[in-house]
C-alpha cells in the first residue's frame, strides 16, 4: 500500500497542511487512533485481512474500462474509466470502511459514528457495521437527506440511525460538525468512522492509505493494456477521497499529470485561501468573518468549502493540478456517458468525465488518459430527473 507523500508521522503535516487542530479532550482520542493506526499499518495479519475483504465483499480488483466510444466522440487520447462504481455500495468509500472498521474492531469499539454527504460514505459505513455487528449512526445535513432520500433509506435498510443535521445550510460540513461533537461526548466506547480525506491527524493518512489500492491496481492495469503509464489521472475532488486513492501510486511518477477537478460552485482549492477548518490546515472557502463560506453544488458529495490537506499539499507545491467544472458540464457528462457507454456515472464522478472529455481532446490518440469514476449514479437518477423536467 501507498504511504502518504510528505507525512510527518507524528503531527499528519503535508507542507504547512493538515495537522491536528483540536481541543485537548478530542485530541487524547485522535492520539489513540493515531497509535493504532501506526501499529497495524505495517501488521501482516491486519493487512491480509483487509486484502481478504478487499477481494471476497468488495469485489477487487475491479476493471480499467476503455470508454471506446467516448474515445472516439472526443477524438483524441484513449479515456480509460476505473471502474469504483463496480465495487459493493456502489463507489470508492467501501475500500476505506472496510480498513477502518477492521481498525475499530482491534481498537475495542462498541459503536461505529460517521458523516456523510451524498450518502455513499454512509450507505458504506452501515454496511460494515452490519457486517460486524456494530451499532452505527450517521450524520447527514438535513439538505443532503432530501436530495439523496434513496441513500437515507438504503443506511437505514442495513441498520443505521440516520441523523439530520439542521444547523448551519444543513450539508457536509453540518453533518462533521456533528459528528465530531458525539465523539467528544462519546468517545469511551465510539469510534468515528470519518469518509474522505480531511480532518485532523490521522484520518488524512489513513484514507490515504486505504484508498491507494485505486491506482495500486490501476497502475498494474494501466500497464499491462497501453505498455506505458498514462498521460494523466483525474478524478472529482470535495473533501479528495477518492482523488488521493487514484495519485498515489503515481505521486513519484513525473510524467503523469495528475488532475483534481472540482465543482466551480465549490472550488475550495482553486478559490480558497489557506485556513483552519474541522481541525486541520487546508484551501478553504472562508468569509470575511473568517467563516467557512456557504456552499452548493449539484453533487452532494463535492459539496464541503474545505479539501484534503494532501490535495492542498500537491497544490501548493506544483504537483497536482486542480481545475473546475460546472455543474451544466457535469450534467451534460453524466448524460453523454450514460447514453454512449451504458454507464451511468455519480454526479460526483461526471465532473471527473466532464473535465476528460476536454481535455483528451488536446492529446495524440496514442496517449491515454484514466478517470477515476468514484461511483455509480443510481443515487442521483432521481435528482437528475427533476433537474432536467425544469429545464
Amino acid at each position: 500500500m501507498s504511504k502518504s507523500m510528505s507525512t510527518e508521522a507524528v503531527t499528519g503535516k503535508f507542507g504547512e497542511f493538515g495537522g491536528s487542530y483540536v481541543p485537548e479532550a478530542l485530541q487524547r482520542v485522535l492520539t489513540k487512533i493515531a497509535e493504532a493506526f501506526d501499529h497495524y499499518r505495517d501488521d501482516p495479519e491486519f493487512n491480509q485481512e483487509f486484502r481478504h475483504y478487499l477481494k471476497e465483499y468488495v469485489g477487487r480488483d475491479n476493471p480499467l474500462t476503455l470508454a471506446r466510444n467516448l474515445t472516439e466522440q472526443m477524438g483524441g487520447a484513449r479515456i480509460y474509466l476505473k471502474r469504483e462504481d463496480l465495487n459493493h455500495t456502489g463507489a470508492h468509500k467501501i475500500n476505506n470502511t472496510i480498513g477502518q472498521i477492521l481498525l475499530a474492531k482491534r481498537m475495542g469499539a462498541k459503536r461505529i459514528i460517521a458523516e456523510t454527504g451524498a450518502g455513499q460514505h454512509g450507505v458504506a459505513t452501515a454496511t460494515v457495521a452490519a457486517l460486524f455487528g456494530l451499532p452505527c449512526t450517521i450524520y447527514m445535513g438535513k439538505y443532503d437527506t432530501e436530495r439523496q432520500a434513496l441513500n437515507v433509506f438504503r443506511m437505514e435498510l442495513l441498520g443505521a440511525k440516520v441523523v439530520p443535521v439542521e444547523k448551519g445550510q444543513g450539508r457536509l460540513k453540518d453533518a462533521v460538525d456533528a459528528a465530531l461533537e458525539d465523539l467528544v461526548e462519546n468517545h469511551e466506547t465510539t469510534y468515528y468512522l470519518l469518509g474522505s480525506a480531511v480532518g485532523p491527524h490521522p484520518y488524512p493518512t489513513m484514507v490515504h492509505y486505504f484508498q491507494s489500492v485505486i491506482s495500486e491496481e490501476s497502475k498494474h492495469q494501466i500497464l499491462e493494456k497501453e505498455g506505458r503509464l498514462p498521460a494523466a489521472v483525474i478524478a472529482c475532488v470535495g473533501g479528495g477521497s477518492n482523488a488521493i486513492g487514484a495519485f498515489a501510486h503515481y505521486l513519484d511518477e513525473p510524467s503523469v499529470r495528475l488532475i483534481g477537478v472540482e465543482p466551480a460552485e465549490a472550488a475550495s482549492i482553486a478559490e480558497g485561501v489557506p485556513a483552519v477548518i474541522h481541525g486541520f490546515k487546508c484551501y478553504a472557502l472562508m468569509d470575511e468573518h473568517n467563516n467557512p463560506k456557504p456552499t452548493f453544488s449539484i453533487a452532494a458529495g463535492l459539496d464541503y468549502p474545505g479539501v484534503g490537506p494532501e490535495h492542498s499539499y500537491l497544490k501548493a507545491s506544483g504537483r497536482g493540478d486542480y481545475v473546475t467544472v460546472t455543474g451544466k458540464e457535469a450534467l451534460d457528462a453524466f448524460l453523454t456517458l450514460s447514453k454512449i457507454e451504458g454507464i451511468i456515472p455519480a454526479l460526483e464522478s461526471a465532473h471527473a468525465v466532464a473535465y476528460a472529455m476536454k481535455f483528451a481532446r488536446t492529446l495524440p490518440k496514442d496517449e491515454s488518459v484514466i478517470v477515476n469514476l468514484s461511483g455509480r449514479g443510481d443515487k442521483d437518477v432521481k435528482q437528475v430527473f427533476d433537474m432536467l423536467q425544469k429545464q
